[in-house]
């Protein structure tokens, strides 16, 4: 069953549409739900969280891609989740790091409120879309995923300074650029 015909079944609110959604997409929200959480049993209750989010939000929305839909929902679960368990510790993570360094570039507050603005993440997109497909792809495995540094060197055989270096770099081009798009920074 491909994304359209599983929008469909939201849209139409037949129950089937959680199961195939699930199906086809549970190995991939785990995945980024684990990453933030670090523990498979709140993983797996944020993609089911998420999972009733799509239900309770289509419609009215009408997504185009459903895997990234999903992944947003999920990702917002799983920070939502992981702030309320880490309020009071004062912990420096991953997860942590990943939106101190995101947050350097987008003004603003809350910086998942500031991404969510269709403006801003339109010129993300386009930026990415602009760059190297390995910078884009180690920039998204690191801000949309939140893999950590060691992961994606072992993912791609890059050292760490590699790593860091392009993601430095990749931020810095990124604050440029939403800059020249008029974002204020």
């Amino acid at each position: 069953m491909n994304d359209r015909e599983i929008v469909n079944l939201f849209r139409d609110r037949n129950e089937d549409a959680v199961s195939e959604a699930k199906k086809r997409y549970e190995d991939y929200c785990l995945y980024i739900a684990n990453n933030v959480l670090r523990n498979r049993q709140d993983a797996e209750e944020c993609v089911n969280d998420a999972l009733l989010s799509a239900w309770n939000s289509i419609p009215p929305q009408n997504p185009e891609n459903l895997k990234t839909y999903l992944g947003k929902l999920v990702r917002e679960t799983a920070i939502n989740r992981w702030r309320a368990e880490n309020r009071q510790k004062r912990i420096k993570s991953d997860i942590c790091q990943s939106l101190d360094e995101i947050a350097e570039i987008v003004s603003g507050g809350n910086v998942e409120d500031d991404i969510e603005e269709k403006e801003l993440s339109s010129a993300i997109s386009r930026f990415l879309y602009s760059v190297d497909e390995t910078k884009r792809n180690v920039f998204i495995r690191r801000y949309w995923h939140y893999d950590s540094i060691d992961c994606i060197c072992k993912r791609y055989g890059f050292k760490k300074s590699r790593v860091l270096m392009m993601l430095k770099r990749t931020r810095d081009e990124l604050a440029e650029y939403l800059k020249k798009e008029g974002f204020f920074i």
